[in-house]
């Protein structure tokens, strides 16, 4: 039976904790499990957008022709427990390479004694982005992260909320932004779809055409258990989306030995 005290306390602990911004330094669908207690994951999140806004919008840089890359390291903190520390870095020309903020990120997941018949996490992310790169310079993010695997098949969804706490804009109403995976694994590779979506704010929700919507063609390479990659081109659905950005995903997992 599913011990709902013991959910509640959950998400009222992480729930007590959307403008124009470069939203692509963290191209990635959550899985639920958390990272082993006492081992960390190292991950460069790389991206590069052939195709995106060439111009100045709210004062936020242009998205062409942008490299991002993401250093992130988390470490499991218990069985069901972990803090990540995001670093986003952006390269654009003319504006040269930039170290543009940092953001924490703790996640707790059910755990497995439980025996939901669904693997569900959530975490929350709170932060600091330049102006010029993000108009919501503060900003917290609530995912619930949901997942399962069938055999070969897997999805996971994560229903994201993004909040700008402080920026140009006063609006604190949060911001709808749902991601959705599938993949089906061959042997040591499993090919999928990712879709990255951003409806927008939740009073005042714009014209498809004015929201982000994009998909993936993704492949998880699985060589070794201790490195994790993921890589693909991604397409925008709407003129408000960037069009075609290309990424790339290396981790590597390392366990801590103690004496």
């Amino acid at each position: 039976m599913i011990n709902t005290g013991k959910l509640t306390a959950v998400l009222l602990l992480f729930m007590s904790v959307n403008a124009f911004s470069q939203d692509n330094y963290e191209i990635q669908v959550y899985s639920a499990p958390t990272m082993e207690k006492g081992n960390t994951i190292f991950e460069l999140h790389s991206n590069f957008t052939f195709n995106g806004e060439k111009n100045i919008v709210e004062g936020v840089r242009p998205t062409y022709h942008a490299l991002h890359e993401t250093l992130e390291i988390t470490h499991g903190i218990t069985e069901n427990f972990e803090v990540g520390f995001y670093l986003f870095t952006n390269y654009t020309n003319p504006y040269g390479y930039k170290v543009i903020g940092s953001h924490i990120r703790p996640r707790i997941s059910v755990p497995e004694k439980w025996k939901w018949p669904v693997g569900v996490s959530l975490s929350t992310e709170f932060g600091y982005q330049r102006q010029e790169y993000s108009s919501d310079t503060w900003s917290v993010e609530i995912r619930p992260i949901i997942d399962k695997q069938f055999r070969n098949f897997y999805i996971a969804f994560n229903p994201t909320l993004g909040i700008g706490l402080k920026g140009t804009s006063h609006d604190h109403t949060p911001g709808f932004e749902p991601n959705l995976k599938t993949s089906y694994t061959f042997k040591k590779v499993a090919l999928g779809l990712e879709y990255y979506g951003n409806i927008g704010q939740l009073d005042q929700v714009p014209g498809i055409s004015e929201q982000n919507h994009a998909l993936f063609i993704v492949a998880d390479l699985y060589v070794d258990p201790k490195w994790e990659i993921n890589v693909g081109p991604g397409f925008g659905l709407t003129k408000a989306t960037d069009g075609f950005v290309f990424k790339l995903l290396v981790g590597r997992r390392i366990t801590w030995k103690h004496s």
